[in-house]
């Protein structure tokens, strides 16, 4: 039999098996785990054309326009059209007025040998249906009948209006100022009247008075 391998020689060859060993071991190890990974998917696969494949770019507020600027036209101060941003042509704000001031004409008109219907017919032609069944009111029209007609005053009324207080869709209130020029001489009581809210609705085509108090009791249209 050939001799042993001497105890030194054992030993190298034994240490060098396990490390030979211990370095295929590592291999494989990190090689198989690799390799499964890229194996195993790491979703559903994805279908071309879809969003996923096309990524769109993180919106930016203070970004730049991706279209031309279309610039609104402009008007120089001395040529803006003012009439144009109101919902009334100027016809129509005169056709207006021109009812609120005859309404407050016919209101300071007033001749006592007349029957008291005869003086509320004049402004109920003007008023809306609504508002001509309450002009005979003691707290409207009807009061001031009672004044004239008890003083036995024949009176001419007159108006005219001073301004707009507010406007809507469909109505504007005017403040008009009053008088009631009276014929008759001893008459106890101020020829004017002071200014009044004048509310006046479209109805039909044309205009009529919604409402009719003094300026002071805040008439600020159909409300």
């Amino acid at each position: 039999m050939p001799n042993p391998l001497p105890e030194r020689t054992q030993r190298l060859v034994v240490i060098g098996l396990i490390a030979a060993l211990a370095g295929f071991g590592i291999y494989f190890s990190l090689g198989g785990v690799s390799g499964d990974r890229e194996e195993q998917p790491t979703g559903p696969p994805r279908e071309p054309g879809t969003a996923q494949d096309e990524a769109e770019p993180p919106s930016s507020p203070g970004g730049s326009a991706t279209v031309p600027p279309s610039p609104i036209p402009t008007t120089e101060a001395e040529d803006l059209d003012v009439l144009g941003w109101f919902p009334f042509t100027e016809a129509e704000f005169q056709a207006a007025g021109a009812t609120a001031q005859a309404f407050t004409e016919a209101y300071g008109t007033i001749d006592y040998s007349e029957s008291p219907e005869a003086y509320y017919s004049s402004m109920e032609a003007l008023a809306t249906d609504e508002y001509a069944e309450v002009l005979s009111d003691v707290n409207r029209a009807g009061a001031f009948w009672e004044e004239m007609s008890e003083a036995e005053a024949v009176a001419q009324g007159r108006a005219e209006v001073q301004e707009i207080r507010t406007f809507g869709s469909d109505s504007i209130t005017f403040v008009v100022t009053a008088q009631s020029i009276t014929e008759t001489g001893d008459a106890e009581f101020d020829e004017d009247l002071g200014d009044f809210a004048v509310t006046v609705i479209r109805e039909r085509g044309s205009w009529a008075v919604f409402d009719f108090q003094p300026a002071s009791a805040g008439q600020y249209g159909e409300e």
